[in-house]
């Protein structure tokens, strides 16, 4: 079993287990590693301004790397958990992934609050070699006084499959930008996605596949059902560079309404360059009889 806790941002050794086979590392992120700190920032760039914030106020994390061949059928669970201080604060986690060539992982990371007011402001770093296979799933359960915002966005080489599977039930407001850059020929992406919200929750996805190479591939669905006066975003772009023939791209949106006061603003969107793809988006908005 490998399991990293934090509680409120700060790694929790005696809550955390880990049992990796050799080749694979999973620890906090090691700040004081100028190796690895020089590569913080090498994804992910620092424009948006809450990721400038994460990278300028980030104290803790989880580093995980798999050396070359390297497989585990038993997904690695990073746990953040906030408790109710009595006031509010802010985490800043920041999540690096490493994966060498025909590394094979599964990774759950988990945002969890029963309650109390927070700000959540996560960063997640994904770099997949040649073959490598990453299954991701991100499970945000925040307290519904709580704020989350989080940026995952990964690198992909030659022949590498990423499988996201997100899930967003919590907080009071929440934001999730997922974005995948396809470098190599062969890398193929899924991006899946869950949301639900009631009461006065507002859930915003933004997410953006980029086939920067040609033979790719990908595929996006995202769901949602929203209750009472809850409101959904979903903005979705899959972007197709110039030199990019033969790709193959599909993005769908759905969005169940349970009440006349919720809504959703959904935006698919294709951006093509070249002339030999095969790509489709939509979006539908339904409401129970």
């Amino acid at each position: 079993k490998c399991q990293l806790t934090f509680i409120d941002g700060v790694f929790a050794p005696n809550l955390s287990k880990v049992d990796a086979p050799e080749g694979l590392t999973v620890t906090p992120l090691p700040f004081r590693d100028p190796e690895v700190v020089s590569y913080l920032g090498s994804v992910i760039e620092d424009s948006r301004p809450f990721v400038a914030l994460n990278t300028a106020f980030a104290r803790d994390g989880a580093h995980v790397r798999a050396r070359s061949g390297v497989r585990l059928e038993t997904p690695i669970h990073l746990l953040f958990l906030s408790t109710d201080r009595g006031a509010p604060f802010v985490t800043y986690p920041r999540i690096l992934i490493e994966l060498e060539p025909n590394a094979h992982l599964s990774l759950v990371e988990s945002f969890v609050g029963l309650s109390g007011v927070y700000l959540t402001n996560a960063v997640t770093e994904i770099s997949l070699s040649e073959g490598a296979t990453l299954d991701y799933t991100k499970v945000q359960r925040e307290s519904h006084q709580a704020f989350h915002v989080a940026a995952m966005e990964v690198r992909q080489a030659r022949n590498s499959v990423f499988r996201s599977h997100s899930i967003a039930l919590g907080a009071a407001i929440s934001r999730n930008d997922a974005a995948t850059r396809l470098e190599g020929e062969g890398a193929d992406a899924t991006l899946n996605g869950l949301f639900e919200g009631t009461g006065r929750q507002v859930v915003d996805n933004h997410t953006t596949i980029d086939h920067a190479s040609p033979h790719t591939t990908s595929r996006e669905l995202y769901k949602g059902v929203l209750g009472e006066r809850a409101k959904g975003v979903f903005l979705g772009r899959i972007h197709v560079r110039p030199h990019a023939q033969k790709i193959d791209a599909i993005q769908t949106n759905r969005t169940l309404l349970l009440s006349d006061s919720a809504a959703i603003h959904t935006r698919p969107q294709l951006e093509v360059h070249a002339d030999d793809v095969r790509c489709s988006h939509g979006a539908s908005i339904g409401r129970l009889d």
